[in-house]
C-alpha cells in the first residue's frame, strides 16, 4: 500500500475516532421521567395516548429544548415529534406563569403534556430531547424515560347521565383546565384530571340555558339524574356544601371543598369513579353503599368551584378526588352529534355536524375535546 494512503486512512480513522468521542461525551443536563405511563384509550376510532413527560434540570446552565421525539422502543421508529412553537405550547415549567416557556433554569422541572394517536400502538416508548445549552448554538440531545405501555382497561362504562345532547367539555391545550392542573398532596404531585370531562346539557340550537343564564336554575341540566357508571361500591361521598343561586354569586371555595358535593365509586377492576359540583341534598349515599350500574347516585348542581351548573366525571387510581392520578376510560355506547370546534359558539349557535366518515354510533370510546353527545334514555 503506498505511504500518502496508508497515512490518509490513518488520519480518517484518528477523526472519526475525535468526532465519535465528542458526540459519546457526557453532559450534565435533563433527566427524563414519566411518572404516570399511559394506557391507550379509544376516542372516533383512534388510539390515543395521553400522559406527561418530565424534565427535572440537573446541569448548570440554562437549557432550551428545541425538539422532541418520542420513539418506538422496540422498532426504532419515530412516532411523533413536536418542536418551536408546537412544543412550547405544549410545555409549562413549574412555578412559572401559563405560556412562559422558553429556557429552563438549573434546578426547574418542566412538564411536556403529550397527547398523540400512532398509527400502530407500540408496547413500549422512549423519548429523545434536544435542546441548546446557553453560550453554545450546537444543539444537544439527551434520551431516557423508556417505559412500557398500561394495559387498555377492560370494563366499559355505562352511561353518567341520561339523554341530552350533552358536551364535553375538556380541551388539553387550556392552562386552567383539568389537564394541566397538578395537586400536591400527601407528599406527592398527582394529575386526577387528566381524562376528565365536565359536562353541560344542550337543546337543539346549542342553548345551555332556558332563560336567565345567571340562573342556575334555568340552566337545561340543573337537577338531572346522575347514574353510576357500573356496578360498584361507594367509595366516598360528601354533602351538605351550599350553592348559590345564581352564577355571578358563587364565591371561591376553600381548597377542600373545590368539587362540591361529591360520589365517588370503587369500581370491580380497580378503578374510581369521581363525580363532582352534585345538588345539595341529593346525595344520599354513604360510604360502603352498593351500588349497580344506572342508578341515581345524585343530581346535577352547582356546588363548589365552578363556573356554572355542570357534572364534572373522571376516573381515577384512588379515592381522594385531589389526591389520585387521572386514568383513562371509555363508555360502552353512545350516540355523537357534533363537536364545537370553538367553545365560544356554546350557547349561541348550534354545533358542526358530523364529518364525513364518522359514524354516529360509538362503541367503548371516549368522546373528543367538545364532542356533542346522546346517552340512552
Amino acid at each position: 500500500m503506498p505511504r500518502p494512503l496508508a497515512s490518509a486512512l490513518h488520519l480518517l480513522v484518528l477523526l472519526s475516532a475525535a468526532a465519535s468521542a465528542r458526540a459519546a461525551a457526557p453532559f450534565d443536563s435533563f433527566e427524563l421521567s414519566v411518572p404516570q405511563p399511559p394506557a391507550p384509550v379509544r376516542v372516533e376510532g383512534r388510539s390515543r395516548l395521553i400522559y406527561e413527560l418530565h424534565l427535572s434540570h440537573f446541569g448548570d446552565r440554562e437549557l432550551t429544548p428545541s425538539t422532541l421525539r418520542v420513539v418506538d422502543a422496540d422498532g426504532g421508529a419515530t412516532l411523533v415529534s413536536f418542536s418551536g412553537e408546537d412544543l412550547a405550547a405544549r410545555s409549562r415549567i413549574i412555578g412559572r406563569k401559563s405560556g412562559d416557556a422558553g429556557a429552563i433554569r438549573p434546578g426547574e422541572r418542566e412538564v411536556i403534556y403529550l397527547e398523540f394517536e400512532p398509527r400502530r400502538t407500540p408496547t413500549r416508548l422512549r423519548h429523545v430531547l434536544e435542546f441548546k445549552a446557553a453560550g453554545s448554538d450546537a444543539p444537544v440531545a439527551v434520551e431516557g424515560a423508556a417505559i412500557a405501555l398500561a394495559a387498555a382497561p377492560k370494563l366499559q362504562l355505562g352511561p353518567p347521565l341520561r339523554g341530552g345532547p350533552w358536551i364535553a367539555i375538556y380541551a388539553p391545550q387550556w392552562p386552567r383546565g383539568h389537564r394541566r392542573v397538578f395537586y400536591a398532596l400527601d407528599g406527592r404531585a398527582r394529575l386526577p384530571g387528566r381524562y376528565a370531562i365536565d359536562w353541560v346539557k344542550l337543546d337543539d340550537q346549542g342553548r345551555t340555558s332556558r332563560g336567565d343564564k345567571d340562573l342556575i336554575a334555568d340552566s337545561l341540566g340543573y337537577g338531572e339524574p346522575v347514574l353510576a357508571v357500573a356496578d360498584a361500591t361507594v367509595a366516598a361521598a360528601r354533602d351538605g356544601v351550599a350553592e348559590t343561586a345564581r352564577v355571578s354569586l358563587n364565591p371561591k371555595h376553600d381548597f377542600d371543598e373545590a368539587a362540591g358535593n361529591y360520589v365517588v365509586l370503587a369500581l370491580a377492576d380497580g378503578r374510581y369513579a369521581t363525580y363532582e359540583h352534585l345538588r345539595p341534598g341529593s346525595v344520599k349515599l354513604r360510604e360502603g353503599d352498593k351500588v349497580r350500574i344506572g342508578q341515581t347516585i345524585g343530581e346535577l348542581g352547582f356546588t363548589g368551584d365552578s363556573t356554572g351548573p355542570h357534572l364534572h366525571f373522571h376516573l381515577a387510581d384512588g379515592r381522594k378526588p385531589l389526591a389520585s392520578e387521572g386514568v383513562g376510560y371509555g363508555f360502552a355506547g353512545f350516540r355523537l352529534l357534533g363537536h364545537y370546534p370553538q367553545l365560544d359558539r356554546l350557547g349561541k349557535q348550534p354545533w358542526q355536524a358530523l364529518e364525513a366518515g364518522i359514524a354516529g354510533e360509538r362503541r367503548d370510546e371516549l368522546p373528543a375535546s367538545n364532542a356533542v353527545v346522546e346517552f340512552p334514555r
